[in-house]
């Protein structure tokens, strides 16, 4: 009986002594958590370029309506929005409606950088990337909308004729 109590006590002894939970400083933390990787913040609005108005058949950096442009040779719907046509406008009214449109978007896409999100579909049936544009969090297609130039996209489009 005193020879298995001996026998414990040394157990227990080489235990408190050889373990890693007593009798050994402890683990630094720095090896119990993953060696910090570099984290790189998000680039907000990377894109910039010098925008004209579409003439001819070169289609680089340039608006075509209040609602399409160029950009790195990359055909682009604006998403959020429908604008007054100008290429087969139905009355004079939607053509000079699509001319401030157009001429309001030129100045909104030189006004800095800014950036691109896709929108529920890649592209359109005429193979246009569908983008919301936006500058600061704030959406170039929403900024037209509340200046009248532009309506939501919801569909359809319907005709901007009296």
């Amino acid at each position: 009986m005193l020879l298995s109590i001996g026998v414990l006590v040394a157990a227990g002894l080489g235990y408190v002594v050889f373990s890693d939970e007593f009798g050994r400083p402890e683990r630094p933390a720095q090896f119990d958590v993953p060696p910090p990787s570099i984290f790189y913040p998000p680039v907000r609005d990377p894109h910039r370029a010098e925008f004209a108005v579409c003439t001819g058949p070169i289609s680089a950096n340039c608006i075509v309506d209040g609602d399409t442009f160029w950009f790195e040779s990359a055909k682009i719907r604006i998403a959020d929005i429908d604008a007054p046509e100008i290429s087969e406008p139905n009355c004079p009214a939607e053509r000079r409606a699509g001319e401030a449109a157009k001429r309001r978007l030129l100045e909104l896409m030189n006004d800095g950088s800014f950036s691109l999100a896709a929108g529920w579909r890649d592209e359109d049936r005429f193979g246009r990337k569908l983008r919301v544009v936006s500058r600061d969090d704030r959406s170039l297609g929403e900024m037209l909308v509340k200046e009248g130039l532009a309506r939501n996209w919801d569909g359809p489009r319907l005709t901007w004729c009296n």
